[in-house]
């Protein structure tokens, strides 16, 4: 199954072009190639076209991941976006954890321009389980893959939650997680990628499950950002899924000039909808997502937010 329709998204954004400005052009690194990420960055270049009128031409470069992004800002001119967690921003300017010793005046100019779906955790349950809430992972067999963020993260949430040792953890890649829910090979895996998760809908529709809500007490624990998948995003799912999320923000640098930063800015708000009906991610990107963002917000971007009258924090100013 696949979401992503550029071309849809061309037509959609085609008839309101924005007021025409010099043409920009911009390189925009993004994930590796086979991911979700990299799929919007494409949506994102072929949206910015549309809806500037051919004035913002943007180029898509693949990535082995958030840390080489924040790292290539050292060497990157005007023309640089990229994608990375607001946490890894902190700890690039801070030189902290895979930043130490490698701390550069460079970092203190990044400068967010908008959000973009969020790493969202989810802990898949089959419905033949029994399972509705983690104690009663206790004594099954999940699946959490390895060497990826959700891996980590489910990794960690079993231990908060008390389950370290008490679950069997499965020895199978997260690609075959479907199957193995499906033939009760597993009773649970987690995955974590923006919602709604091409994996947790074939599930959904194929075999029945329940993705686990977290308590507000564990969100704590987790020190991760609360985030809601709504009622009906997966086949059924009767009630909000209240879980947590992993922010992704779209940033570049103070080297980025101020209209450039605004027309970027603009014509992602402006074409969201029209992706969302392309690619239904960006339909869990909205305001709300702007608290996210805890360092400062490009001047361009910031002009925007006044215009559209988003409110933003001191911090972001």
């Amino acid at each position: 199954m696949t979401f992503f329709k550029p071309f849809a998204v061309v037509a959609a954004l085609a008839v309101a072009a924005a007021p025409a400005f010099a043409e920009s052009r911009v390189t925009y690194k993004s994930a590796k190639s086979a991911s979700s990420y990299y799929q919007m960055a494409v949506q994102i270049a072929e949206a910015m076209k549309a809806g500037s009128g051919n004035e913002i031409i943007v180029t898509v470069e693949e990535s082995q991941g958030s840390v080489q992004n924040v790292m290539e800002v050292k060497a990157r001119g005007a023309d640089y976006v990229f994608t990375t967690p607001p946490a890894l921003v902190r700890l690039a300017q801070g030189g902290k954890a895979m930043f130490e010793g490698k701390g550069d005046p460079a970092f203190d100019e990044i400068r967010a321009l908008f959000p973009i779906p969020s790493l969202t955790m989810h802990f898949v349950v089959s419905e033949a389980s029994g399972i509705t809430d983690f104690a009663g992972l206790e004594g099954k067999t999940v699946l959490l893959g390895k060497g990826s963020f959700g891996a980590r993260e489910g990794a960690k949430y079993l231990g908060l939650f008390g389950l370290e040792g008490k679950v069997e953890l499965a020895e199978v890649e997260l690609s075959n997680a479907v199957p193995a829910l499906k033939n009760g090979q597993i009773d649970a895996f987690v995955t974590a990628g923006s919602f709604p998760a091409p994996n947790v809908i074939e599930a959904a529709a194929s075999t029945g499950v329940t993705v686990l809500s977290l308590s507000d007490e564990q969100i704590a624990q987790t020190k991760r950002a609360r985030l809601v998948i709504p009622a009906g995003t997966y086949a059924g799912q009767e009630e909000d899924i209240v879980t947590t999320s992993l922010p992704v923000v779209a940033y570049t640098t103070t080297k980025m000039d101020e209209e450039t930063a605004y027309q970027l800015t603009k014509t992602f708000w402006e074409g969201k909808a029209a992706m969302g009906e392309a690619a239904p991610w960006w339909n869990g990107v909205d305001e709300s997502l702007m608290a996210n963002i805890t360092g400062k917000l490009h001047p361009g971007a910031i002009r925007y937010y006044k215009e559209a009258g988003m409110a933003l924090t001191d911090a972001q100013m």
